[in-house]
């Protein structure tokens, strides 16, 4: 659910906006880490990015096979088909 933080910045001349400390700090975000950036209608979504499994999205036990990123329950589920 989207929560207001009351929090208002605004975009520089090269197109950046400072996510404050803390909201970082809060998130577990910190220098360097990658952002993955969404849409959903007129707004951006701004996640921390997680590698996950490209079948079910799990973030747990993940292998990379040929430049993909797969768990290993949906890895054993293909080896059985």
């Amino acid at each position: 659910m989207e929560k207001s933080t009351g929090i208002i910045r605004k975009v520089d001349e090269l197109g950046r906006i400072v996510i404050p400390i803390e909201l970082r700090s809060k998130l577990n975000i910190g220098e360097k880490d990658p952002i993955e950036i969404f849409t959903k209608g007129t707004s951006i979504i701004l996640q921390k990015y997680e590698k996950n499994c490209v079948f079910c999205s799990s973030t747990k036990e993940l292998v990379k096979v040929n430049d993909k990123v797969i768990c290993k329950n949906c890895l054993e589920s293909l080896k059985n088909l």
